[in-house]
């Protein structure tokens, strides 16, 4: 058996997880919990809450992890491929990883972690607020500034470095901050 891995984009469901083997999917997560995201290097994509589904298949030593980008123009997918399954293969050598993007389910900033939230603070950008339901103009203004705490703020601008992030200012520390956007 050629144990090369290989990586498809997929909108397809990934299989049931008829024959995981819960330690092996344990030991996939806590591999995932070093892979970092490409631009915030103290964010996993565990804590990102990218990864929805594991699927451990003993009997063909195939391990299928589905990833959910948080956007679908995401210029990061295909590098975080490749880190997944580097890591991946690190811990279990044995077998073939794929590394499917679903397009199909929706991310949501409220798939984020609470250590992942607390993460993106230590990294000085704001995280998003959780919500229920529609997503708002107001949420999405609605930020606290990571250095100071302060709801004391404004949003300058939706549009940051990145698309997932949005421009805000602190009227309390007077510091402009970006939040990462809820979505």
């Amino acid at each position: 058996m050629d144990k090369t891995s290989t990586s498809s984009v997929t909108g397809a469901s990934l299989p049931a997880q008829t024959g995981t083997s819960s330690a092996t999917e344990k030991m996939v997560r806590e591999a995932l919990e070093q892979v970092m995201d490409p631009e915030i290097r103290m964010l996993s994509v565990i804590d990102l809450g990218i990864i929805p589904e594991i699927v451990v298949d003993e009997e063909n030593a195939r391990i299928t992890v589905s990833m959910t980008p948080t956007f679908s123009g995401c210029p990061a997918i295909h590098i975080m491929q490749d880190m997944i399954k580097s890591k991946i293969r690190e811990t279990l050598p044995d077998y073939v990883i794929d590394v499917k993007v679903d397009f199909e389910r929706q991310w949501s900033s409220n798939l984020i972690t609470d250590k992942g939230r607390e993460a993106l603070k230590n990294f000085e950008l704001a995280p998003p607020k959780k919500y229920e339901g529609e997503l708002d103009l107001e949420t999405l203004k609605d930020a606290a500034c990571p250095r100071c705490g302060s709801h004391n703020t404004t949003m300058q601008s939706p549009f940051g470095p990145t698309l997932c992030r949005s421009i805000h200012f602190c009227f309390d520390c007077k510091q402009s901050f970006q939040q990462f956007k809820p979505l």
